[in-house]
């Protein structure tokens, strides 16, 4: 009976322990697989972005100068026409507006359209690039602005034919060259990206300065039509040699006309926003500042002056942000310059009822308007890597085809539903509010970007 009992209870003793171990060895397989779950999962997490990671192992060669100066210097030299040309159109549109041409709204509607167009063909334009390449983008947008100049010179006259040729084709030219110019710099700079894209696009800054006085000076000496076609002969000459020494380093990534995968990041969206509803107010400022000055009394080579001083401010504001982006960080530079370009249209601007206040806010909005669009290239090569900078600044600056039709005209709208030009000062001041808040709305977006990306007010960003 003991002995019996004993191998009974010996024999359940084993048969407990084999359960036992059963059971721990089953628990321990779950623990590995479970662990070997994670771990899979972890992996998937973190698996590396494959343009991100060509970004980088491209980034890790560039030069930090040597060629790339030449290509900022010879980008600076497109900028300054593509750039220039648009920002010194209110010169032009003043003295049409003077010539029976067209309305304030009708014309400006006219140079809107230019950088209308250029975002809608902006993804047409970064597709074609990865297979012409930066160097005939960059000469293809050249010979296509210098005709347009050269051909405006004789629709002058009409709306309709400037609409045609430094409207529709100038649109499609300062596209191709707005492409080469955003994708050169980035591939020959990492360190330096901020500045070298900040001297490029001070290019464009100079550019309308020199442009907003030159085309002055040679409307009154030669008229409109002269004036239009010596542009687009010094546009050819300088523009077309600076265009042949344009090359990227490596070759440009092959990719679909749309990165859809890049909106799966809600901080490119973000960025899409800043930029659609940002530009809704780029060219008012530098559209009205001539006709303001007019309504104010003076004369026009006086309003041709200010809005050369808002231009060379501009081109200023550009190096500027480009050295900050690099200092502070390039989400930091745009939040920054964006609240001061805002608070200029409101607080400075409805203020400005003689001379010395209007150069003031010519200079500070110059300077922060020009600053807030250099920083987009750096910011989108810096946050979703330069091997996708020609898809991502396509498919962003498509996005601002919208507030490039329509945000001058809207100002151009208000200012005739209050009187028009003739009654006063006080009539531009809807559109100035206009102008102030919708910029305020873009502030917003870009400081949730930053937010969400580091929210330490004092981190690089």
């Amino acid at each position: 009976m003991s002995a019996t009992t004993t191998t009974a209870a010996t024999e359940y003793g084993l048969e407990d322990l084999r359960s036992s171990a059963l059971d721990s060895q089953s628990r321990w397989s779950t623990l590995r697989q479970t662990r070997a779950g994670r771990l899979e999962d972890t992996t998937r997490l973190t698996d590396p972005d494959p343009a991100l990671e060509a970004s980088r192992l491209a980034d890790s060669t560039v030069p930090d100068g040597g060629y790339g100066w030449v290509i900022v210097m010879a980008c600076a030299v497109v900028a300054f026409w593509n750039i220039g040309i648009s920002y010194c159109w209110g010169v032009y549109q003043g003295a049409l507006v003077e010539r029976g041409v067209g309305s304030p709204l009708v014309l400006s509607f006219c140079g809107s359209l230019s950088p209308a167009l250029m975002s809608v063909v902006a993804l047409f334009a970064a597709w074609a690039m990865r297979s012409l390449g930066t160097r005939k983008m960059a000469l293809a947008g050249v010979a296509m602005n210098s005709v347009s100049q050269i051909g405006a010179g004789f629709v002058a006259d009409s709306a309709v034919g400037l609409f045609f040729l430094p409207g529709i084709l100038l649109g499609v030219g300062m596209s191709a060259g707005f492409m080469a110019i955003s994708l050169a710099p980035a591939q020959y700079f990492k360190r330096k990206r901020g500045l070298a894209n900040g001297i490029v696009y001070a290019g464009g800054g100079l550019g309308g300065a020199v442009m907003s006085i030159a085309a002055n000076a040679m409307i009154e000496q030669y008229g409109v039509k002269w004036a239009f076609r010596i542009t687009g002969i010094a546009l050819a000459v300088t523009g077309l040699p600076a265009a042949w020494l344009i090359v990227e380093r490596t070759p440009i990534q092959a990719t679909g006309l749309v990165d859809w995968t890049l909106f799966r990041q809600p901080n490119f969206g973000i960025l899409f926003l800043v930029g659609l509803v940002g530009v809704f107010p780029l060219f008012v400022p530098p559209f009205f500042i001539p006709l303001y000055g007019r309504s104010m009394g003076l004369s026009s080579s006086t309003g041709a002056a200010v809005l050369a001083g808002f231009n060379f401010s501009s081109a200023i504001g550009r190096i500027l942000s480009g050295y900050l982006c690099d200092i502070l960080g390039s989400l930091n530079t745009l939040s920054m310059f964006l609240i001061i370009n805002a608070l200029s249209m409101i607080a400075l601007w409805p203020a400005s009822t003689s001379l010395a206040p209007l150069v003031v806010f010519a200079i500070l909005n110059g300077l922060t308007n020009g600053g807030v669009f250099a920083t987009m290239p750096t910011v989108v090569g810096n946050v979703f890597g330069s091997a996708r900078v020609s898809t991502a600044m396509g498919m962003i600056v498509t996005g601002w085809v919208f507030g490039y039709l329509f945000g001058a005209p809207i100002a151009g709208s208000l200012l005739e539903a209050y009187g028009g030009t003739e009654v006063g000062l006080h009539a531009y001041r809807p559109a100035m509010f206009y102008a102030g808040s919708v910029t305020l709305i873009a502030t917003a977006l870009a400081a949730l970007m930053r937010a969400r990306i580091n929210k330490k007010p004092l981190a690089k960003v």
